[in-house]
């Protein structure tokens, strides 16, 4: 019988400061116009790690999540509420609005270089893969990823 180690992890949304920036330039980090936009609903907010509604004011810009300088470094893009938010409720558990969704779980070494534990996992037990994933000595962060369109969710590192 294999045994999912216990593991304690913590969720990352987008880092205020990010989005602080965006919201009063306009711009994103690479000097690309932000994209206002109004939610048709279900766009994934990384701002909160949920759901947009219908009708709420968004954001989408391009977003470099944190990775040493490596070959797998990229910019990717994001939504985000247009106005500032509370943020996640709980960033001890994967966000409830995207439980269910498969994702692709990208664990990273200490390099930023992609480690050979990634995976696509099938969203009914995010927990339990994100267990195994940060069991790995190895892995220092893994990046929850969108499957069909490859766009970053958010950052899990050991709690």
């Amino acid at each position: 019988m294999t045994r999912t180690p216990t593991i304690t992890f913590r969720v990352h949304a987008l880092p205020a400061e990010v989005l602080d920036g965006v919201r009063a330039s306009g711009a994103d980090a690479f000097g690309n116009r932000a994209e206002r936009m109004t939610a048709q609903g279900g766009e994934p907010l990384r701002c909160c790690l949920r759901d947009a509604e219908p009708g709420q004011g968004l954001l989408l810009f391009g977003y470099q999540p944190p990775l040493p300088a490596s070959p797998y470094r990229e910019v990717g893009a994001v939504f985000a509420h247009a106005e500032p938010c509370a943020g996640p409720a709980d960033v001890t558990r994967y966000p409830p609005d995207w439980r269910g969704r498969p994702q692709v779980l990208r664990a990273y070494d200490a390099r930023g270089w992609i480690h050979d534990a990634t995976t696509v996992h099938d969203g009914q037990d995010p927990e339990g893969v994100i267990a195994e994933l940060l069991a790995e000595p190895a892995v220092v962060q893994v990046h929850s990823r969108n499957v069909a369109w490859g766009c970053y969710m958010f950052r899990i590192t050991r709690a």
